[in-house]
């Protein structure tokens, strides 16, 4: 097939003491996210959306929480690997589209720079690459700010040999 779509979804709670990672960025903000690796939702709903256009499975499957090696990894890393899996298959990215869902802290004026970060590792351009933020309007967990998620899809294209 030339072209294969995925999707990816992550969740992470809210703790104390921990940075909070979002697009591969560090965000200001009075709690972090948590995680055995840095915890970094848009990364992980990408890798999953990569992993899974090819079934590769999920970044649970290929970087697992009980491989100490994992622990506190920078979740670009990651994305690098996730990355390399694909490229490895014969694909390439074409573009990405995402969705973080929390109340606070507001994404806006970081968006450009994640988009950036994420362009980099995949090797395509800003343009290609959408970060998106909205509340869920106080519903749920993820409105009392108990956590926070991350949506995300991607195309890719079967490069040329």
């Amino acid at each position: 097939m030339m072209y294969r779509t995925g999707f990816g979804i992550d969740f992470h709670r809210f703790a104390e003491g921990r940075k909070l990672w979002i697009g591969g960025i560090d965000i200001p903000h009075h709690k972090g996210a948590l995680g055995h690796s840095d915890a970094d939702v848009l990364l992980h709903a990408i890798c999953d959306a990569m992993l899974g256009a090819l079934a590769l499975g999920d970044i649970g499957i290929h970087f697992p929480d009980t491989d100490p090696a994992n622990k506190d990894i920078d979740s670009k890393i990651l994305l690098k690997r996730c990355y390399q899996l694909i490229r490895q298959k014969g694909y390439k990215v074409v573009n990405v589209d995402s969705t973080v869902c929390l109340e606070l802290p507001k994404l806006k004026p970081h968006t450009q720079r994640m988009r950036e970060v994420i362009a980099e590792i995949l090797k395509i351009t800003a343009g290609d690459v959408s970060v998106k933020a909205t509340t869920v309007e106080k519903m749920g967990a993820i409105g009392r700010e108990e956590g926070l998620c991350a949506y995300a899809t991607v195309l890719l294209i079967k490069a040329e040999e």
